[in-house]
């Protein structure tokens, strides 16, 4: 990787983009069918510096527009900005993986368009007329995911786990994917298929998106290939996992819907990970709330290992792991059910609330 990538995704046009995002911390909301959603309180991005960058629906019936979400609730849609400044841009304004893969160049393009934005008549949006998709609604490939990923959460799952074979954390990450259609937005429903078991968990995770082409990375210039990161929820149905398809988890992780991300990537400059604490609600219930220093295999030790033999693209989306506190190792075993409400939060970056849907 150049440096010149590592600049712009980690403090490149600082004064540009704390410009941006300076404001006080408001409340966010946005609509999900029809009613409006409080995201939380926004807290100013670590170091004023970084985006957070989100796709939205602003017009119904119309697809998702690119757009920089600021401190105090207000957006910025990049495609009206740019033709406002007679800006042409080299990705689509349209598209998140058009401009991760726009490299250096578009986000260059995004900072100088922000930093005149502040200066001009641009015309900033209230976060109540957008519905928030997904930030990537249609990943180009499967979502990998870390297992096991704190000592906590593998010990929890002795008991409970239908395979007692492993008694020891291995000493590589444990690796899987989730089929692409798993991933839902951020205040989506999502749907619990009546024609499979009635065990559907919870897990927040950090997602990691990586910016920038790579194979056999090294650990030390592992996070220069990080884009940013979005709250993430590997959402599991447990019967299937642990005891159909002879134990492979693919197929208990990768029910449609089965993987809400956003509400949007908060760019690696606005992200201190140390500060980072990973937590799941249901109902209001605090049920998980781990700090990342208890990740076990760090973020670069993750792509390094990855990435052995194995080329990431950009717009490649990593779920890094969930900590204890998960429903099928509970005494007795908790399962979501219709009408529940999880939110996943990861400080720091966002908050997503999604609620539970019977389908038959």
């Amino acid at each position: 990787m150049d440096a010149n990538r590592r600049n712009l995704l980690k403090a490149g046009a600082s004064a540009a983009v704390g410009g941006i995002m300076a404001g006080g911390a408001g409340v966010a909301a946005a609509q999900a069918n029809g009613k409006q959603v409080v995201v939380a309180p926004m807290a100013p991005l670590a170091g004023k510096v970084g985006m957070r960058l989100a796709s939205c629906v602003l017009t119904p019936l119309q697809p998702p527009v690119l757009v920089i979400v600021l401190d105090n609730g207000s957006m910025l849609d990049v495609g009206i900005e740019a033709r406002r400044q007679k800006v042409k841009l080299g990705f689509d304004p349209a598209s998140m993986l058009s401009l991760i893969k726009a490299g250096n160049a578009g986000m260059a393009q995004i900072h100088a368009l922000s930093e005149r934005a502040m200066g001009g008549k641009a015309n900033f949006l209230p976060m109540t007329d957008a519905i928030f998709t997904s930030p990537i609604p249609r990943p180009d490939r499967n979502i990998y995911c870390v297992g096991w990923n704190y000592l906590d959460h593998f010990e929890e799952g002795k008991d409970a786990r239908a395979d007692k074979g492993v008694e020891k954390l291995p000493d590589h990450p444990v690796f899987f994917t989730k089929g692409t259609h798993t991933m839902n937005g951020p205040f989506d429903t999502i749907p619990q298929d009546l024609s499979n078991a009635n065990s559907t968990d919870w897990e927040a995770e950090i997602a990691v998106v990586i910016g920038q082409k790579g194979r056999n990375i090294s650990e030390e210039r592992a996070m220069d290939y990080v884009f940013g990161y979005a709250a993430y929820n590997d959402t599991t149905v447990r019967e299937i996992q642990q005891k159909r398809h002879g134990g492979q988890w693919f197929k208990g992780k990768s029910l449609d819907g089965h993987g809400p991300m956003g509400p949007w990537i908060v760019t690696a400059a606005g992200v201190k990970l140390d500060d980072v604490r990973v937590i799941c609600r249901v109902n209001g219930v605090e049920k998980q709330n781990a700090s990342y220093k208890q990740m076990y295999f760090k973020i670069p030790r993750i792509i390094a290992e990855l990435s052995r033999g194995l080329t990431l693209e950009p717009g490649d989306i990593i779920a890094t792991g969930t900590p204890s506190g998960v429903g099928f190792a509970r005494k007795p075993p908790e399962f979501l059910k219709a009408g529940d409400v999880m939110e996943t939060e990861i400080t720091g970056v966002g908050v997503i609330r999604n609620t539970i849907k019977a389908e038959s």
